[in-house]
C-alpha cells in the first residue's frame, strides 16, 4: 500500500538525515515549518522529533529568525491596540532572588512609558513566576490579548501569560516534564514582539544564547534590543556580577560590560516572600541587593531606550526615579 508523505516530513528529514546529511533550516524553511505546527498541521509524534532533532542541533539565527516571525504573525493583535514602547518577556522565574525587575518594569510605566510583558509559568518547580507575584503590588495578570490591549491604554502595562498569548507555544512549553529538554520554544517566546515594540529587552541563563539573540534581532530588524545573562534567566540584573549587555541598534551590534555594583557578592535569599516585593515599594522595608537589582535593571532598560548615554548617567537616572517613586501608587496587594 502506497503512502503519500506528510508535508511535514521534509523538515523532520531535514534536520535528523544522520551526520552527513541533515543540516539546519533556512530561515523560509523554519518559517514555513512554524506555520504548520501553529496551524496544529502536524502530529504529536512529528512535533516531538521537530524538537528534540532542533534541540540537539541548537537553533540558529536564521532559524529563529524565521520561528519568530511565523509566531508574531499568528498573534491578533487588535488593530486598536495602544502603542507598546518597551516589550519585557518572562519566562524563567525565579529561584535565588524576588523577581525585583518587576519593580524595575513598573518604575518605567510610573515614568510614562508602556511595557508589555508576557511569560509562563509552573513549568519548572522551586520558581517563583511573575504572574504569581503580581498580586503582592495590586496587579491582576491578564487572561486575553483584548484584556491586554485594553489594560494598556488605560495602565500603560500589562501581564500576559504565554497560554493566552499563544496557547500552541503553552502547550510546547508545557511539553518540558514530558520530554526531559526545553525546546526552541524557549528561545522564541523571549523574542517575539507582538506589538511591535521599537524597544526589546531580554533575558537568559546559558550565555551562549546571547549573541544569537542579537544577531536574531538584526535580522528581524528590531531597532532596538538588549539581551543580558540576568538572575536565573530573567530579565534583572544581578548587581553582584559584571553584567554584558549585549544589543542592536538601527542594525548596528555592541556588546558593554556594566561593571558589579558591589565588591562582595549577597547570599541567596532564604524566605523568597513575595509580599516583600510590595513592601519594597511602599518603603516598608528596605533591602540593599533589592534596591541595586532594581536600579541596576531600570539603568539597563533607560539606556537602552536612549534615555542615558553612558552607563553612569544610567544608574544616576535609575537611582533618581527609584527613590521618587509613589509609594502609593502599587503594593497593595489585591
Amino acid at each position: 500500500m502506497f503512502y503519500e508523505e506528510h508535508p511535514f516530513a521534509q523538515y523532520v528529514r531535514i534536520l535528523g538525515k544522520g551526520r552527513k546529511g541533515s543540516r539546519a533550516l533556512s530561515q523560509e524553511e523554519a518559517y514555513a515549518s512554524m506555520c504548520m505546527i501553529l496551524n496544529d498541521e502536524v502530529s504529536p509524534e512529528q512535533l516531538g522529533a521537530f524538537l528534540m532533532l532542533m534541540r540537539v542541533k541548537e537553533e540558529n539565527p536564521e532559524e529563529l529568525t524565521g520561528f519568530v516571525k511565523a509566531v508574531n504573525e499568528h498573534i491578533a493583535i487588535p488593530d486598536t491596540a495602544a502603542t507598546v514602547q518597551l516589550d519585557w518577556s518572562s519566562y524563567a522565574g525565579k529561584r535565588r532572588q524576588l523577581p525585583w525587575f518587576i519593580l524595575a518594569a513598573l518604575t518605567l510605566v510610573e515614568n510614562g512609558i508602556s511595557v508589555f510583558m508576557h511569560g509562563a509559568s509552573g513549568h519548572t518547580n522551586g520558581r517563583i513566576y511573575t504572574k504569581d507575584a503580581l498580586s503582592q503590588l495590586g496587579l491582576s495578570p491578564c487572561s486575553s490579548i483584548e484584556e491586554a490591549t485594553s489594560t494598556i491604554k488605560t495602565s500603560h502595562f500589562a501581564y500576559l501569560d504565554i497560554e493566552y498569548l499563544c496557547p500552541t507555544l503553552h502547550r510546547i512549553i508545557e511539553l518540558r516534564p514530558l520530554l526531559g529538554l526545553r525546546s526552541p520554544v524557549h528561545t522564541i517566546a523571549r523574542m517575539i514582539n507582538p506589538f511591535n515594540a521599537p524597544y526589546l529587552i531580554q533575558g537568559i541563563f546559558h550565555p551562549g544564547y546571547q549573541p544569537t539573540h542579537q544577531q536574531t534581532a538584526l535580522r528581524l530588524k528590531q531597532p532596538h534590543m538588549a539581551v543580558v545573562k540576568g538572575d536565573g534567566g530573567e530579565i534583572e540584573r544581578n548587581p553582584d556580577l559584571d553584567c554584558l549587555v549585549q544589543s542592536v541598534h538601527d542594525g548596528v551590534m555592541s556588546d558593554e560590560t556594566w561593571p558589579a555594583m558591589f565588591k562582595q557578592r549577597h547570599v541567596k535569599d532564604a524566605e523568597m516572600k513575595t509580599e516583600r516585593l510590595g513592601q519594597l515599594w511602599r518603603g516598608k522595608i528596605d533591602d540593599e541587593y533589592a534596591n541595586a537589582a532594581i536600579i541596576g535593571t531600570l539603568a539597563i532598560a533607560l539606556k537602552l531606550m536612549g534615555k542615558a548615554n553612558s552607563i553612569d548617567a544610567a544608574e544616576k537616572l535609575a537611582t533618581d526615579m527609584w527613590y521618587a517613586r509613589a509609594k502609593d501608587k502599587y503594593g497593595k496587594a489585591a
